[in-house]
């Protein structure tokens, strides 16, 4: 599993997923379903996310009614962006559908 910070056009949001790659086409599939075709993703550490959304954390990765392949752990962005500094994200990830 790993997590991720997008900045999409209605705002930040971060996911989790268990694709090994922000740039995997299924993973892309899957959010443009969501109506997300561009945005600018960071890797965040997984031990970080679950660090700073608790139990939240826990909710999220165990709900039986989001896919393993992409659940959203926070719609929030201010919050988002308050939980985590750009210099503890990885590199950035951008991606604009054709």
């Amino acid at each position: 599993m790993k997590a991720a910070m997008l900045f999409t056009g209605s705002g930040p949001i971060v996911i989790l997923t268990s694709y090994a790659s922000l740039e995997d086409p299924a993973l892309l599939k899957r959010l443009d379903g969501k109506g997300i075709s561009k945005f600018l993703a960071f890797d965040v550490p997984i031990e970080m996310a679950e660090a700073r959304y608790g139990g939240h954390f826990q909710n999220v990765l165990h709900n039986l009614h989001e896919s393993d392949d992409l659940r959203v752990l926070d719609y929030n962005g201010q919050r988002a962006m308050q939980l985590f500094g750009f210099k503890e994200l990885g590199e950035p990830v951008y991606h604009e559908a054709a």
